[in-house]
Parts: structure tokens; sequence; C-alpha cells
């Protein structure tokens, strides 16, 4: 299937394939807005939570400023402000597929992967 035959989420997909990207890179690549992608990633976590074969990997978004990981968080988009220092120099969260080599036994919230 050639790339302009694809959706938005099926170009999404394959540009998170094994690959850890942010949102502002997904959305440089497909060429939307990013809280388009961050709207589209919320279908695809869901696509991906569904299929075995899959999962769906995020890379938590981290403090720059004192370390501060958010590992709970499940929204996809980037936080404000750190709770620890209230520092908003906040680390984006990368996302990415994988094939599921062993399933986590909780949905991972914080980056992607296929």
């Amino acid at each position: 299937m050639a790339t302009l035959d694809l959706t938005t989420r099926q170009r999404i997909m394959q540009l998170i394939a094994g690959t850890l990207r942010t949102s502002r890179q997904l959305a440089e690549l497909v060429g939307v807005p990013e809280r388009q992608i961050e709207d589209h990633l919320a279908h695809i976590v869901r696509s991906v939570a569904r299929d075995r074969a899959r999962r769906f990997v995020l890379d938590p978004s981290a403090c720059q400023d004192c370390g501060f990981v958010f590992r709970g968080r499940t929204r996809l988009t980037r936080p404000s402000r750190c709770p620890s220092c209230r520092s908003e120099a906040i680390s984006t969260c990368q996302r990415c597929r994988s094939p599921n080599t062993a399933r986590p036994s909780r949905p991972v919230t914080a980056c992607a992967a296929w």
C-alpha cells in the first residue's frame, strides 16, 4: 500500500513501529498539528491493547531540573509542571510500538512501543 493510500493513524502506526518518537516528531513527519497526533495516539493505544501480538510502549516524561520521572501518568500529553520542584522544563515522552515479546502486567502509560 502506498503511503498516500494510508490514513493518518496508519501512517502514525508505521512511523512508531519499533522506534521511539515524540508527538512533535510525528506531527512533522505526518504533516498534521501536534494536538491531532495526541488525539490519534489515544485511539492507537486502544487498538494496540486489543491486539495481543503488539504493545504500546511509552517512555515517560521527566523533569530536566530535578530528574522527577512521570511514571504513573496516563495522559499522552506532556505535563506542564514538575510536582516536585515546580519547574516547567519537562522533556516530552516518546512513543513506539513493538511486537509483543512479553506483555506487561499493567498497561504502559508513559510512552509508546509497538
